[in-house]
């Protein structure tokens, strides 16, 4: 599904689904941002309570846990917003291209082709 850390394949080399199509956004970062606070921000207080770190060393341990909980997470998180969106939105992914063989200008434009009975 994915070439890159985070660019998604033009298409699926299992059963050519034009993954291109797909458009995940922001969904899987705002989602990271919601859940990785609603976790780790109790925690870190949590610790800040119980031991006496300097400031800076307490901004250099919580910010490395933020920052590598949001790049372990970043990628299945798109991947789960992808499967979601085609689940819901398969259309999408369906409709024919324009450069799809006979699928582009000039075929498939005709009232009647949409309309058998127009």
């Amino acid at each position: 599904m994915f070439v890159g850390f985070l660019t998604v394949a033009e298409r699926c080399p299992v059963c050519g689904l034009e993954l291109a199509r797909g458009d995940s956004g922001d969904g899987p970062a705002v989602f990271l941002i919601f859940i990785l606070g609603f976790v780790i921000v109790p925690v870190a207080l949590m610790v800040s309570m119980r031991v006496d770190w300097p400031l800076w060393l307490t901004a250099l341990v919580w910010g490395v846990v933020i920052l590598g909980g949001t790049l372990g997470l970043l990628r299945p998180a798109k991947g789960v917003v992808f499967a979601l969106q085609y689940r819901y939105r398969r259309a999408e992914f369906e409709e024919p291209s324009e450069d799809t063989p006979g699928h582009g200008a000039g075929h498939g434009d005709r009232d009647s082709d949409r309309n058998p009975g127009a």
